[in-house]
């Protein structure tokens, strides 16, 4: 299940790898499923889906006795709700396959359905021995993706509600394509420093730590492992791109890009820009409106700095990500 349209300045489109059941397809313990138009009609234009149901490719069948996790909420046990039936190492040995299988997907990211007990990355139900249930559980396909792919974000369908957490989700997964891209076919220090440059603002926006962090990497990397510098970088950058941007962050770097046309814009356009970063400061308006001024202004005056900047098209303009207040 994929699409025409690309993402911006990729080459490919992310691969994506989600709950099959968040796609439509039949595939849940009651036969039924659980569609989010959200993913399946907007933000599915711009990925390729890699869609995976645990309890089908484990071989439970369409429709199947409903599970549930038992026991010990770090280690818990994979049970039929009615039979109580174990199904725990199967679960387990068929996940171990699967994830040595996708190391070769060139995933970057993997939505879960929530609350499922092999698919939910948190506040899954735990019963214990008395058959009360706790939220605190996470599902047993879901932690052995985590653990396997401790740098891949991951999110889950309910949180993808939240406009910040989509938001920041979504920055993730484009940022972690275009990196991939930068470094093929072969790493390099060059592709290395450009990719660096090209996302110093948006990496401002979210970290300015990490920003300083990785810029003294890419400084000191010649004499080093080109392999070892990008593996740290790599983690280094989905550890900053994690951190939420938030009003006063996005504010500082759209005062900080205002600077580089001190002597371009006119006393009016310069008034009119800080009038609406302020007013997108006191939440009177969403981010796209200043950053789309911005984006203007770089076109008028033909500002090659920040052109190259991805901050201002960081997703596919069709998400609206940067619509709320």
């Amino acid at each position: 299940m994929a699409s025409a349209k690309k993402g911006p300045a990729s080459e490919e489109r992310p691969r994506v790898g989600i709950s099959t059941c968040l796609l439509g397809e039949n595939v849940r313990y009651n036969g039924g499923h659980a569609r989010d138009r959200f993913l399946t009609d907007t933000f599915g234009q711009f990925v390729e889906w890699v869609p995976i149901c645990p309890e089908v490719e484990t071989g439970l069948g369409v429709p199947r006795e409903a599970v549930h996790l038992v026991g010990d909420p770090k280690d818990p046990r994979l049970v039929f709700v009615k039979t109580g039936g174990e199904v725990t190492d199967r679960m387990k040995r068929w996940a171990r396959k699967r994830l040595k299988d996708l190391e070769g997907e060139d995933l970057v990211v993997f939505i879960f359905k929530s609350r499922s007990p092999s698919s939910g990355m948190e506040r899954v139900k735990v019963f214990d021995e008395s058959g009360m249930p706790h939220k605190v559980g996470v599902g047993i396909w879901a932690r052995a993706f985590m653990d396997h792919f401790p740098l891949l974000p991951v999110e889950d369908e309910g949180r993808l509600n939240d406009p910040v957490l989509r938001e920041n989700f979504i920055e993730r997964v484009f940022c972690l394509r275009r990196y991939r891209d930068a470094m093929r076919p072969r790493r390099s220090r060059g592709a290395l420093v450009e990719f660096h440059a090209r996302h110093k603002l948006q990496l401002m926006a979210h970290s300015p730590a990490g920003l300083k962090e990785m810029g003294r990497l890419v400084a000191h990397a010649k004499g080093r492992s080109i392999v070892d510098v990008c593996e740290e970088y790599e983690a280094l950058l989905m550890k900053a791109m994690k951190t939420k941007a938030t009003t006063g962050k996005n504010t500082n770097v759209l005062q900080h890009a205002l600077g580089y046309f001190k002597d371009e814009l006119t006393s009016d356009e310069k008034r009119e820009m800080l009038d609406v970063i302020e007013d997108y400061r006191r939440n009177l308006l969403p981010l796209v409106v200043p950053v789309t001024l911005l984006a203007h202004y770089v076109r008028k005056y033909e500002e090659p700095y920040l052109a190259s900047q991805t901050y201002l098209s960081p997703h596919p303009s069709e998400l609206k990500l940067r619509n709320h207040a």
